[in-house]
């Protein structure tokens, strides 16, 4: 599967109209950390939650997939600091995806030396557009 970091990612679904996003981050992380942003580029995300806040997985994620987007669709995937998107990927690919690119350094990023995300890099320390509910 490829990586792209966070801003290889916006240029790549700036290139590539028909390309996804997907936040594979929980609920909780979704309404108290913020969002990616990507209406300018006339998209929008797919939210769908590879595990619950517990840790329980969800279910219903490649389903929900398949309903969201065609197996041809290429799929960037997005979570904290690419782990669990980089699961989710794999999930994806094996279903049939045929284009799955996972986001190396996620959401907030890489841990610092103060064990703290969001100083190093990710989608918000890049300066991509986001949203906070």
């Amino acid at each position: 599967m490829q990586e792209l970091a966070s801003p290889q990612a916006w240029a790549y679904l700036k290139d590539n109209p028909t390309a996804r996003l997907v936040d594979v981050r929980t609920r909780v992380e979704w309404h108290f950390v913020g969002t990616p942003d990507i209406s300018a580029l006339g998209s929008d995300v797919i939210f769908n939650e590879w595990v619950s806040v517990n840790g329980t997985p969800n279910p219903d994620f490649l389903t929900a997939l398949t309903n969201a987007a065609d197996l041809s669709t290429p799929l960037l995937m997005l979570c904290r600091s690419g782990a669990r998107s980089l699961a989710a990927g794999h999930a994806a690919a094996a279903h049939g995806f045929t284009t799955v690119i996972n986001i190396s350094d996620g959401f907030e990023g890489d841990l610092d030396g103060q064990q703290h995300r969001g100083n190093i890099n990710g989608w918000r320390h890049s300066g991509l557009a986001w949203r906070q509910s």
